[in-house]
């Protein structure tokens, strides 16, 4: 079984899949990086050196002028739930966004996990088995003395490292390209979560002040976890079309239904039951209110198991009975 993953590996490596997605996620660290950092330099020249409070009451007043005109009642309650939350940093002096490298992998983890970072697992899931039809090898791969259990489940150990590799690649380049430009202070600043929204209102009992670098290592981990669940949906795909650009554009389509979804089925009760709707881990570490009511962290990660385990199923039982032509 390890020959079998070393010699998948060795075709991942071969085809420099892992090497493209690695330049893609390092250009566009950089770009962010850079982004934000002239951000900076041009709020510096307008505003001065402001203190992080006076920033922060600023922005609170931004949102409140924003409750004033009209909106949903999912987009009010989300306002006011922000509000509170910072009103609560404010009144225990934390600054939520400490300057340095880790405030800008803990953002950027956030803004990747629904649609960045399964692409860039994608990349690698789409063709890992239907590339073996279109280039004829899989006849060549079948007449060994091998299960055919043991071919695909070779191929999706293979596929899970290479999603642990992007994942660390992603972690280690967002801090350190970031920390080039802002620094790497700030690791061990505070970081609340645990706020819940009782009766329409914010409930902060159970806050709790986690390290910065925890609190990224936690959003990493869902982050993690949500590409898996991802590749794997893809990997079935891959099984079952054998063409890699329909598995890609039947991949791509459902996580752009899924971010346009997530902000437009507040009233439609059974979304929330569609895997693309609950790629957004981190929001509840965030405690923003979920897309639909009902959701939370359990839910949502009980959703993906289930579209996981029944992907690999499927995928597992299409390719050791289906026929090869």
């Amino acid at each position: 079984m390890i020959n079998l993953v070393y010699n998948e590996m060795v075709k991942l490596t071969g085809k420099r899949r892992l090497v493209v997605v690695t330049v893609i996620i390092a250009i566009l660290i950089s770009l962010f990086t850079y982004a934000q950092y002239q951000q900076a330099i041009e709020n510096r020249e307008r505003y001065g050196d402001v203190d992080w409070r006076t920033a922060l009451e600023q922005r609170i007043q931004m949102w409140e002028s924003r409750l004033e005109r009209n909106r949903t009642a999912e987009e009010t309650q989300e306002l006011e739930i922000r509000i509170a939350q910072q009103r609560y940093y404010l009144e225990h002096d934390i600054n939520p966004s400490e300057p340095g490298a880790p405030t800008f992998v803990r953002g950027f983890v956030e803004n990747g996990i629904n649609l960045l970072l399964p692409l860039m697992v994608m990349v690698v899931a789409a063709d890992i088995v239907s590339s073996e039809h279109s280039g004829g090898t899989m006849k060549v791969l079948l007449t060994k003395p091998i299960r055919r259990s043991r071919i695909l489940l070779s191929k999706y150990v293979a596929l899970t490292l290479s999603v642990s590799a992007i994942i660390t690649i992603f972690g280690l380049l967002s801090a350190v390209i970031s920390g080039l430009v802002f620094g790497f202070q700030g690791w061990n600043a505070p970081v609340l979560t645990g706020f819940a929204v009782s009766g329409g209102e914010l409930d902060a009992t159970s806050v709790r002040t986690l390290p910065q670098w925890e609190y990224i290592l936690m959003e990493l981990g869902l982050a993690w976890y949500v590409s898996l669940i991802i590749a794997t949906i893809t990997f079935m795909l891959s099984v079952l079309v054998r063409s890699t650009a329909a598995v890609m554009g039947i991949m791509l389509a459902c996580l752009i239904a899924g971010t346009i979804l997530s902000s437009m089925v507040a009233s439609w009760e059974t979304a929330k039951y569609l895997f693309m709707v609950n790629l957004e881990l981190i929001d509840y570490l965030e405690d923003a209110a979920p897309p639909i009511e009902g959701m939370s962290l359990g839910f949502s990660f009980i959703v993906l198991l289930v579209w996981g385990i029944s992907a690999l199923a499927v995928a597992f039982v299409s390719f050791t009975r289906r026929d090869v032509y």
